[in-house]
């Protein structure tokens, strides 16, 4: 019987951005409308969907042997887990998600210090439990099943809620006092697991693709050829990911001697620059996608 790793994807927010980028990295994962055991194309992979919130613990205790989730999440529970890799994607952007002290604009609270004796409603409460306890202050800490926002100041002094762009906060006429914690989702392993040189070996080999998949993103190949007479010109204007590849093309009899010329940028200069390159005389310029980039 063959083995297999047990991993944790996150339901949830994370849910498509996970599966998006596990498909990028070569893992196809298939859901059913409601199904909470995905099937993969990997035959090593026993894949479970559970909440983000959750993963930490049952990594910690052993049931299952590695999980992506949020560094927030895992915080708890990290003595006993591997931390493999962080992976800079998020829900809504690439911004990495923050959890934040928030007050209404007009509350006299400004600082951490001001939470004394004070009442917090916050999902987060393990991690609002450790900011506090960290600076001194006792407050009562309250969990908070949703719509966290519109319970100050009537039925809290403050909240502790995640954001990744501030939009919603300002939206309902609150301030951030203070970022407890910045986090992305990170790849973790449980330690049992990791002892096993097979689990070790697969969860090595699946982190290694993930972040090529990250790496790729927002990045292009080009190709291109050029008088060699310009290729100096060229390579002054390539912002490239390394040093580009230059290779001499086969005498075409014409007595000028051609290059071709291949390199990694951004998919953001890429408007700006190919017309920049033409000018300098390349031709058969070629712009290809990337899905990994192995560093």
């Amino acid at each position: 019987m063959s083995q297999k790793l047990k991993i944790a994807l996150p339901k949830g927010s994370l849910q498509d951005p996970t599966i998006k980028l596990l498909e990028q990295a070569g893992f196809n994962v298939h859901l059913s409308s409601r199904g909470l055991r995905p099937d993969s194309d990997d035959e090593d992979l026993d894949i479970y969907l559970i909440r983000a919130q959750e993963i930490g613990r049952y990594l910690s205790q052993g049931f299952l042997d590695c999980g992506i989730t949020g560094l927030d999440w895992a915080s708890a529970h990290d003595s006993n887990l591997v931390d493999l890799a962080e992976l800079p994607y998020s829900r809504a952007t690439v911004r990495p998600t923050k959890w934040v002290l928030v007050v209404p604009m007009d509350s006299p609270i400004q600082s951490v210090k001001d939470l004394e004796g004070k009442r917090i409603a916050t999902e987060g409460v393990e991690i609002t439990e450790a900011y506090l306890k960290k600076h001194g202050v006792t407050a009562d800490v309250e969990y908070s099943w949703g719509a966290t926002e519109v319970k100050v100041p009537d039925l809290v002094d403050a909240i502790v809620d995640v954001t990744e762009t501030g939009s919603s906060i300002r939206a309902n006429n609150l301030r951030i006092v203070d970022t407890l914690l910045t986090s992305f989702p990170h790849f973790y392993g449980s330690k049992k697991a990791y002892d096993d040189d097979w689990k070790r070996q697969k969860m090595d080999r699946m982190v290694l693709m993930l972040k090529a998949a990250l790496e790729a993103r927002g990045k292009v190949g080009l190709k291109m050829n050029l008088p060699e007479n310009s290729l100096q010109a060229v390579l002054d204007t390539l912002p490239s990911l390394r040093r580009p590849t230059v290779s001499r093309l086969a005498d075409i009899n014409d007595g000028e001697n051609w290059v071709a010329v291949e390199t990694i940028i951004k998919d953001s200069v890429a408007r700006d620059l190919i017309p920049d390159l033409k000018e300098h005389g390349a031709e058969g310029i070629i712009e290809y996608p990337i899905s990994k980039i192995v560093l």
